[in-house]
């Protein structure tokens, strides 16, 4: 491993995950990341089911840093409150529920890890194990990643993937703004921008229904159409 990277930053955006969020605690405590110290950064965005009250439980220890929106502004601002906080040299973002595995952490920072990568995507249509679940939100990805290729000329397969893993150089100086979930274009389209070297691993997937609490929909979908033309084009 290269003496350069001594600690990895994993940035959680939360919002109403009181069934899930001990457990992803949990397991981002226990996952591999070889020599790597970890930073664990929690963003309460202005949560309404009690998650409030188990992060603050959860914060006394030392390896978290937590903090708070007091009105709910969406996964992107979240993620920016994260960044504005990580120490890290590497930075990982995870989700709060458990569609995502930590255990996917060695195979998502080997490469950086190993010189050959800036920038790291998981996808859950690269061969992992996933539970077979929505086929019109199955599509809806494949579409935005295709038309997000097109536009940054990349070959993802996988652009709305959480699992997003950078060195800190790559997005210290990045001027985010989606609030919500055009984050995920926005931050494909400004490190393709950059021309950073680009990896995709794949990662296994557990991924929930509506009835166990998943948010995202077709409005998301859409704006996101319109996301992927704006950070390309017009900012």
């Amino acid at each position: 491993m290269s003496a350069q990277f001594h600690t990895i930053s994993i940035l959680i955006p939360v919002f109403n995950e009181t069934h899930t969020i001990e457990e992803i605690i949990r397991r981002v405590r226990a996952a591999n990341t070889g020599n790597l110290a970890k930073e664990i950064i929690l963003v309460d965005d202005a949560s309404t089911d009690g998650t409030a009250e188990i992060l603050n439980r959860i914060a006394g220890t030392t390896d978290i840093k937590l903090y708070s929106h007091p009105v709910n502004r969406g996964k992107g601002a979240a993620i920016r409150t994260c960044l504005q906080h990580a120490t890290g040299d590497i930075l990982l973002i995870q989700d709060a529920d458990l569609e995502y595995d930590p255990a996917d952490y060695p195979k998502l920072i080997k490469p950086i890890l190993d010189g050959r990568a800036d920038v790291v995507y998981g996808s859950r249509f690269a061969g992992g194990t996933h539970r077979v679940l929505l086929f019109w939100h199955y599509m809806a990805n494949r579409l935005l990643t295709l038309l997000s290729n097109m536009l940054c000329n990349l070959n993802l397969t996988d652009m709305e993937t959480c699992y997003k893993v950078f060195r800190r150089e790559c997005v210290q100086d990045l001027k985010l703004t989606a609030d919500r979930f055009g984050i995920e274009p926005e931050l494909t389209a400004k490190l393709a921008r950059h021309h950073y070297r680009f990896y995709e691993t794949d990662i296994n997937y557990a991924g929930r229904d509506y009835a166990e609490g998943k948010k995202i929909g077709w409005k998301a979908g859409v704006a996101a159409l319109w996301f992927i033309f704006r950070y390309r084009f017009f900012d």
